[in-house]
């Protein structure tokens, strides 16, 4: 077989792929993530596998939403780490998707979220983000800011994992930053890998304002993007599940002009 050491480019209309055909095998110690990417495009899907299977993650992909559902609800969904999903699939809306993995029983409705759009309407990835998902990226892509965008979801997932327990308490309010759980009294609240470090972020600052920048470097750890206005898609998301009243906010409060402040003194 030729050595082959060039870059091939591959043209579709949903993406614009680099791949890098390397001469000689790379062998890594590092094992690789598990990725479901729920995707009914082919060639696409063959090659964001191929590009991620370079760079560290296993791919599994489903050309329906059904078929996704069912890897999700079976025995081997606690081994994925994230899931990629389409928009638009031939049997279901991907928002509806989305919303029926935030349905899940734990772990699973935390499982990292990363929707691709082929549509242009910014309203399409703010519902996404409602809806639970951790990130968006319209089509078409480059693949290095796909793998990109799929690390740094995964480096907030993880990043406040320690060996001591860490519980923070406010009032009624508790948020378990080892177990990733959120209670409000009794009751277990849901929310996404994202919005959970949103909140442990602001939880860990109790009292100070924080601006909008401010809240997207703590959880996502790079310069704030243009679509800014989706931290507070993740804020609102958050007073729906820790509020009483979220139209009423005692726990996360705006202050306008300036941007958030989690509350210090709260009931008991």
């Amino acid at each position: 077989m030729p050595d082959c050491s060039g870059i091939a480019t591959i043209v579709t209309y949903h993406f614009v792929f680099l791949l890098a055909v390397p001469s000689v095998n790379r062998h890594t110690t590092r094992m690789n993530q598990r990725l479901l990417m729920i995707e009914d495009d082919q060639r696409l899907a063959a090659m964001v596998a191929t590009y991620l299977g370079q760079n560290g993650f296993d791919v599994q992909h489903c050309d329906t939403a059904h078929a996704g559902l069912e890897y999700l609800r079976g025995n081997e969904a606690h081994e994925f780490a994230v899931v990629l999903l389409d928009l638009m699939l031939p049997d279901a809306d991907g928002l509806d998707v989305c919303r029926q993995i935030r349905t899940f029983p734990a772990p699973q409705n935390a499982l990292p979220i990363v929707m691709l759009t082929a549509k242009g309407d910014p309203m399409d990835r703010v519902v996404g983000l409602e809806l639970g998902a951790d990130d968006y990226l319209p089509k078409p892509f480059e693949p290095r800011e796909l793998l990109a965008r799929l690390r740094a979801v995964l480096r907030r997932q993880q990043g406040m994992q320690s060996n001591d327990e860490r519980v923070l308490r406010f009032g009624r309010l508790e948020i378990d930053l080892d177990a990733r759980m959120i209670r409000l009294g009794d009751q277990e609240c849901n929310v996404t890998a994202y919005q959970f470090n949103l909140l442990a972020a602001m939880a860990e600052r109790a009292g100070r304002v924080l601006s909008r920048e401010q809240l997207m470097d703590m959880v996502k750890g790079e310069p704030l993007e243009a679509f800014d206005r989706s931290i507070d898609v993740h804020i609102g998301r958050l007073r729906a599940a820790i509020e009483d009243d979220p139209k009423q906010p005692k726990r996360i409060i705006t202050v306008r002009g300036a941007g958030y402040v989690f509350a210090k003194a709260q009931d008991v």
